[in-house]
């Protein structure tokens, strides 16, 4: 077998959504091991297209659901025909894929949308019982994460939007919530995928548990602390980092940056505060002679700030899977900073005439075995 049959051919219904997106980026960081199948959400709507696609995967991650809408029943009608429509073009096509459902919590609650979930459940591995295809039935806990959309995926997304645009969020119903992080999920599922095994019902364990009225606490600290004042406070647990990581992703991030620091000046020269920490990291500064860039880069969970203090920069920044490049022009006469979000892609270019001093600070010392660090061009 070459090392180009030897990938597994990937699709993923719902690619454009929120656990979609995140699921589709993560494989694209494992070219040796998984080839991206693209998928339309028109295909659900042509036998032939779906047919096509389903031909193509060795597996197939069942994430096109509808989670919000006015009519419960529109909600149940839509989600079970989605996992008719798939098992029809499964059977069709003969395939022997893997195939990977994401199911809900709420399946055992009284509404029709866990209902909808439960059903495709069904459907899905009653085909793969008859044609001796593979299943894997994820019962998934509330999913949280940068980019999801606010009034839809869920309350955090809609308290980190609001919080960065100048509204106040209201809790409905302080209950204790279950939740698990976008990149614990997309970790799962891919484990899930490179074991191969059925698992019919399999309960994807929650991370976390949290009060909703504490992760509005903990959001309005962040805002206070870094949105308004550019402090990184401190972040005791996984789950503060993922929450803090999550609310970076909802700034207007062009209007945003860069930040003007507060600049003391007497006799003796200037004094700038670069950074205020709750948390430790490693600062690093570098020389930059003019016409060159560095970086051209991104993570996926470090937490980083450029800090430009003599010189002329261009920063860039792109989120993976967009075309939109913001550019921002920081001057050391003026000396400001950037942060970069996770899932950017980011660089720094001299465009000046003379060096360009630039401090650096990540909260995580330099692992090459952990790097966290992605090389694209943005």
């Amino acid at each position: 077998m070459t090392h180009l049959q030897s990938l597994k051919k990937i699709g993923i219904t719902g690619q454009n959504g929120f656990v979609g997106q995140h699921l589709y980026n993560t494989l694209g960081l494992f070219p040796e091991e998984f080839e991206r199948v693209d998928f339309q959400k028109d295909f659900f709507e042509s036998p032939e297209a779906l047919d096509h696609f389903v031909k193509q995967c060795d597996v197939i991650v069942h994430l096109a659901a509808m989670n919000r809408h006015e009519s419960q029943e529109v909600i149940y009608q839509t989600n079970v025909d989605l996992a008719q429509r798939l098992a029809a073009s499964l059977e069709r096509t003969s395939s022997k894929a893997h195939v990977l459902f994401s199911s809900s919590s709420q399946e055992e609650r009284d509404n029709l949308y866990g209902k909808s979930k439960k059903e495709g459940r069904e459907i899905l591995a009653k085909w793969a019982k008859e044609n001796g295809g593979k299943f894997t039935g994820m019962i998934i806990p509330n999913v949280f994460g940068p980019f999801g959309q606010p009034n839809y995926n869920s309350f955090i997304a809609t308290f980190c939007h609001k919080l960065t645009h100048g509204e106040t969020p209201t809790i409905d119903n302080d209950g204790e919530v279950k939740l698990i992080y976008i990149n614990e999920l997309v970790k799962t599922i891919i484990d899930e995928i490179r074991s191969g095994e059925t698992k019919e019902e399999l309960v994807i364990p929650h991370t976390s548990v949290n009060k909703v009225s504490e992760v509005l606490e903990k959001l309005n600290d962040y805002k206070a602390k870094y949105f308004e004042g550019g402090e990184i406070p401190e972040l005791k647990t996984a789950f503060d980092y993922n929450l803090f990581n999550t609310f970076r992703c909802y700034f207007d991030i062009k209007n945003h940056y860069p930040v003007k620091f507060t600049q003391h000046t007497d006799p003796r020269g200037a004094f700038v505060e670069v950074i205020r920490l709750g948390i430790g990291g490693q600062c690093s500064f570098s020389t930059t002679v003019p016409g060159i860039t560095r970086g051209n880069h991104y993570h996926t969970r470090k937490i980083e700030r450029f800090a430009v203090i003599k010189g002329k920069a261009l920063i860039q920044l792109r989120k993976i899977g967009t075309d939109k490049v913001l550019d921002f022009y920081l001057d050391g006469n003026e000396p400001a900073y950037v942060d970069m979000p996770i899932w950017y892609t980011h660089n720094i270019k001299n465009i000046g005439e003379e060096e360009l001093f630039t401090i650096f600070w990540i909260n995580e010392a330099y692992d090459p075995a952990d790097a966290d660090t992605y090389f694209e061009e943005v």
